[in-house]
């Protein structure tokens, strides 16, 4: 039987989905949820967020994570996109020399992180790096995969959302994504990635072992269209939430908390506009904010768990992306130094 997107990545019916209903602006959200809104660093007298006029304008002051570079496009280089290992704490050692008090609280963070892992892979640092980082690790480490990822159909969500909403015509790819004679449109392209991204996902649940998983990702992360396409498929997964919670929303349904913030701000009130003037510039003049790291997750159904270096010492210092679904979804972990480009920490302690 047909099988719906919504229906695949968990629709109304989870059980297990933490939800919330009720506030329809950004004020109701801080009123309940003062906390949680401050996490995500929107304050009364700043706004994390962009309205419409100021994202023509330039940026402003705490309008979230900026570019990396000003416009990035990824080349194809001949090498892997996350360098070899390094030990955890001969990296901050040497990245982080002096007695400043950054310095010191960086350092700080990665000895705690060191009793965890034993090891630092460095991600590529572009703009592309949080999706990057993510989906490295879920194929490194993933064992079974989701339930939307075994639907069949799951490579006409594409031609779905394009025949409902009207939002995939003018997707922007990287110019590795612009092969051929020019004959297949963006629906047709986001349809072979998303099948792509089906067929990488089950050849690394299927492999025999944790180091020929590893063998796959560095075949498939060598910067050029398999890994660019399976990234921007991972951007149509995000869009293909982002509408299903937004529709929930207008008829009144529960939805997790971070939608409220994620359609409060002006330059993102619908999926539309989200598509436009937040997700289309991911890899190319924009990462990804904290608010999108949310959605993310829940796209993937994984949690992302990412030590916040800067935050040492805090109770922000390990964040959950989501932090609701820790007990049934499968986790993998990230380190940033900065909530703009993330790393890969792996292996185990050393000494263990």
């Amino acid at each position: 039987p047909n099988v719906t997107a919504a229906e695949a990545m968990g629709g109304e019916e989870d059980p297990k989905e933490e939800s919330h209903q009720g506030p329809s602006t950004l004020a109701d959200v801080r009123e309940e949820y003062g906390p949680a809104v401050e996490d995500l660093g929107v304050s009364e007298e700043e706004d994390l967020y962009r309205g419409a006029e100021e994202l023509i304008q330039g940026p402003v002051k705490h309008a979230g994570p900026e570019a990396l570079f000003e416009v990035t496009l990824p080349k194809v280089e001949d090498r892997c996109s996350l360098e070899p290992m390094l030990d955890i704490l001969s990296y901050s050692e040497s990245e982080w020399k002096g007695n400043t008090t950054k310095s010191t609280l960086i350092r700080t963070g990665y000895t705690k992180l060191s009793q965890r892992f034993g090891s630092l892979r460095q991600v590529r640092g572009d703009n592309y790096c949080a999706l990057r980082a993510t989906l490295f690790q879920v194929l490194s480490t993933s064992t079974q995969p989701p339930i939307w990822l075994q639907v069949e159909h799951i490579s006409t969500w594409a031609e779905e959302l394009e025949a409902r909403e009207g939002l995939i015509g003018q997707w922007m790819f990287p110019s590795e994504c612009r092969q051929g004679d020019g004959s297949e449109d963006a629906v047709q392209q986001l349809k072979r990635y998303m099948e792509l991204l089906q067929n990488r996902w089950q050849a690394a649940v299927g492999c025999s072992s944790a180091e020929e998983r590893q063998r796959l990702c560095e075949r498939v992360f060598q910067g050029g269209e398999e890994e660019l396409g399976l990234l921007e498929a991972l951007k149509l997964l995000m869009l293909v939430r982002a509408s299903e919670f937004h529709t929930t929303m207008q008829e009144g349904g529960d939805v997790p908390v971070f939608c409220w913030l994620l359609y409060a701000r002006d330059s993102s009130d619908c999926p539309r506009t989200f598509l436009a003037n937040h997700l289309s510039r991911v890899g190319f003049s924009g990462g990804l904010e904290q608010v999108e790291m949310f959605l993310l997750g829940y796209a993937l159904q994984c949690t992302i768990q990412v030590y916040r270096l800067y935050m040492t010492d805090t109770e922000e210092f390990v964040t959950y992306y989501p932090d609701d679904h820790k007990e049934d979804w499968p986790c993998v972990c990230l380190v940033t130094e900065d909530d703009r480009h993330y790393n890969v920490p792996v292996g185990q302690p050393n000494g263990l």
